[in-house]
């Protein structure tokens, strides 16, 4: 009799979800998914919208990264009017898109994902989490806390919010970085390198003791990787273009193009989720399967650009081999590309022409249709819209970062049970809590978005239950 284990819903995520552990007739594991049980519709909803007015509601998608979308839908802009942005929007644009780069990974590493490393995955699931940790290490606590806080801060000073400030537009951004926001930057900064530096000591000693086991079996497995890189292979999240990576390290695709996405990405659907599968097409559906995101950037480019960072990304890639190829690498990941968050927005206020006034350009419509990216902290965004001659959204094509690594998710879960469930698993065994928050703590090496900043402090609940083939409730388990 097959029977199917369900988390329902996964907590410390950005939206919600459940995953499926399906188990044959002898009590093993046959297969793990990821559902995605939410559906908003934005691509639809935004049709007879002017194109003006898509990074302002394209922002509206995630309370957690408005920034991503915000850029992208600028970016797409910007083509649709044919212009080239002033050097001065392009670098504030840049450095919105590090800070929210920051604030967002110091999110998923302090309050997401660390409650796992420092507190144990078979702590009680009540002190799971980030009220957990304050009580635990209040110090680390706090700097998390506030390395997020300076992110978060920068885009107040930027964009006048920290949440959905339409401020990059068609053609630049709004208003030009004030000298007030460029001394308390400055001031702040040496506090957040501190805190990146007291992150990435503490996690590098956990990867050498506690977590090593996790790092072998927490989606270790090949795949592609894509990502942005610059003209001679650097680390880029702006501009740039498209590269993929096999899991050896041979480019399989370089210097593609966004307007091209359709060449290279197909989009599949499943009935057991809202959430597209997009995949590699020249290797077709499911062989095409790529990750994005903070691990993609670091196993795509060949190098950062910046000192500290490049030091550490060296030190990731003797841990991890030249490419990195374990889903939980993605916490270190994270870290690094924090240390590039910072090195990078230090270089911007330093450049001259960051504070130049001049930062819009000014035009008609000149295309009816456009294709923006952007990197997002979770992976690569392609904002891909249609308009009319009147400058009216016809049709709407997102293709977001979670999606990507969809495919890359589902594959994770399932090789987390297989280590920790080896089966078989009788008609009435009980389900540990350590087992089912391991496979939870799978999903999150990805920190998918599905939706908006919900339930980030990890108190949803966890209703667990064993069915049978004929749907017979065997076991259940609440948290």
């Amino acid at each position: 009799m097959t029977r199917t284990v369900v988390i329902d819903p996964v907590t410390r995520i950005e939206g919600h979800a459940k995953i499926s552990l399906h188990l044959d007739d002898q009590g093993y594991l046959s297969d793990a998914r990821f559902h995605v049980v939410e559906y908003r519709g934005f691509e639809k909803f935004c049709e007879g919208h002017p194109y003006t007015e898509m990074a302002g509601i394209t922002a509206r998608i995630c309370g957690i990264c408005p920034v991503s979308h915000l850029l992208a839908a600028a970016k797409t802009g910007d083509k649709l009017l044919a212009v080239q942005i002033p050097a001065a929007a392009v670098n504030l644009r840049r450095m919105l898109n590090l800070a929210q780069i920051c604030q967002s990974h110091a999110l998923s590493f302090f309050h997401l994902s660390s409650p796992d490393f420092l507190l144990g995955w078979e702590s009680d699931p009540a002190r799971r989490n980030v009220f957990g940790l304050m009580a635990a290490n209040p110090d680390l606590a706090r700097a998390g806390i506030r390395l997020r806080q300076f992110g978060q801060q920068i885009l107040e000073l930027l964009g006048g919010r920290k949440i959905n400030a339409a401020w990059a537009v068609p053609g630049g951004v709004r208003t030009p970085l004030s000298a007030e926001a460029e001394a308390w930057i400055r001031e702040r900064l040496p506090e957040a390198k501190a805190t990146v530096t007291l992150a990435l000591d503490l996690f590098k000693k956990l990867l050498d003791g506690p977590l090593e086991r996790e790092q072998r079996v927490f989606g270790d497995f090949p795949s592609l990787y894509m990502g942005l890189v610059g003209s001679d292979g650097q680390w880029e999240h702006y501009d740039g273009v498209l590269r993929f990576v096999d899991s050896t390290g041979q480019v399989v695709a370089d210097g593609l193009k966004e307007d091209d996405y359709h060449d290279f990405i197909g989009e599949a659907v499943e009935p057991w989720s809202y959430l597209k599968f997009p995949y590699y097409k020249p290797l077709g559906y499911p062989a095409g399967m790529y990750r994005v995101g903070p691990l993609a950037r670091l196993n795509v480019c060949s190098h950062i650009g910046t000192p500290w960072a490049d030091k550490e990304l060296a030190d990731m890639r003797q841990r991890c081999g030249a490419i990195a190829n374990s889903s939980f690498a993605y916490h270190q990941a994270r870290l690094v590309e924090i240390v590039a968050c910072l090195e990078g927005i230090e270089a911007l206020l330093n450049d001259p022409e960051t504070h130049s006034p001049r930062i819009r350009a000014r035009a008609h419509l000149n295309q009816l249709e456009a294709v923006g990216v952007s990197e997002a902290p979770r992976g690569t965004l392609f904002h891909h819209y249609r308009v009319d001659a009147n400058g009216l959204i016809d049709r709407v094509n997102l293709i977001i970062a979670t999606g990507q690594n969809n495919l890359a998710m589902n594959r994770t879960v399932a090789q987390i049970a297989k280590e920790y469930i080896p089966g078989p698993v009788g008609a009435n065994a009980s389900i540990p809590e350590a087992l089912l928050n391991r496979v939870e703590a799978g999903i999150r090496c990805f920190d998918p978005c599905l939706s908006c900043s919900t339930h980030a402090a990890g108190q949803m609940p966890l209703h667990v239950q064993l069915l049978g083939a004929d749907g017979e409730l065997l076991t259940e388990r609440y948290r």
